[in-house]
């Protein structure tokens, strides 16, 4: 068995997979910056405890992480499991992708992840829609090369800098309104946030389309909030929530037909 984590800034995905690269079982869970790997192994115990899983069936494992001091405490925690590293994906190492920009380390490797699996499911050119903790928005050209993209606050960041500003709006839920014209506060807010999300994503992928002639290229939603925004547009080709653990196994899946042990 595969263990896939995807360490966002916010919250932590995680993804249990098979042999054959099929998804066995999933969790998500609150990113703390405290977490120790004493911790995270206490957490990882509790899920596959929960639901009847042995965590010993894991014999290797990836991690993509934006928040460094948890890298370190993540591969702690899973050495100690596996008696090997994890895999880490670090930017401007070999990914099974050409970043076509002028400093590939810059990189986050939730983005590259992205970036690999799109590819792998959906074809070049393709483009990744990602709603997290920022908005980032991920291109694979018809070449088959990540060309970049867009970053923006994400959903959450700009429901909670309205909110610290406006007292009387924060008890307004995050979904999707039945239009664009919000006739109450609270749909008004649920526009402004939901709908101008995919406002905004409608615009930037449009334009990068233009940009690089690639029309007919797919666009994918992934992330926390992907759901949510879907709803407000026609954007989107699909909603794939799994797209960046997978994109974790497809590297090691590569890198390991490249360089087998």
């Amino acid at each position: 068995m595969f263990l896939a984590i995807d360490v966002g800034n916010t919250q932590t995905t995680i993804g249990l997979f098979d042999e054959e690269g099929a998804s066995v079982h999933g969790w998500r869970m609150s990113t703390s910056r405290t977490d120790t790997s004493d911790m995270l192994d206490s957490r990882l115990h509790g899920f596959f405890s929960k639901d009847g899983l042995d965590l010993s069936s894991v014999d290797c494992a990836g991690l993509a992480c934006v928040v460094p001091v948890l890298t370190r405490a993540w591969s702690k925690c899973l050495t100690d499991h596996l008696a090997q590293p994890p895999m880490v994906l670090t930017p401007g190492e070999w990914c099974g992708i050409d970043v076509d920009m002028p400093n590939p380390r810059s990189v986050g490797a939730d983005r590259i992840a992205n970036a690999v699996a799109a590819k792998r499911t959906y074809g070049a050119p393709v483009i990744v829609v990602d709603f997290g903790t920022a908005t980032n928005i991920d291109v694979v050209d018809a070449d088959g090369k990540y060309r970049g993209g867009a970053i923006s606050p994400g959903l959450m960041l700009s429901a909670s800098a309205l909110f610290s500003r406006a007292a009387k709006l924060s008890s307004v839920p995050i979904e999707a309104p039945a239009h664009a014209l919000g006739d109450t506060t609270e749909t008004a807010v649920q526009s402004g946030i939901v709908v101008g999300a995919a406002a905004m994503a409608e615009g930037l992928v449009g334009r990068i389309k233009e940009e690089l002639d690639i029309p007919e290229a797919p666009v994918i939603a992934t992330g926390g909030l992907a759901r949510t925004v879907s709803k407000a547009t026609t954007l989107f080709t699909t909603v794939d929530p799994e797209l960046t653990l997978r994109g974790i196994v497809d590297i090691y899946q590569m890198r390991e037909e490249r360089n087998p042990r």
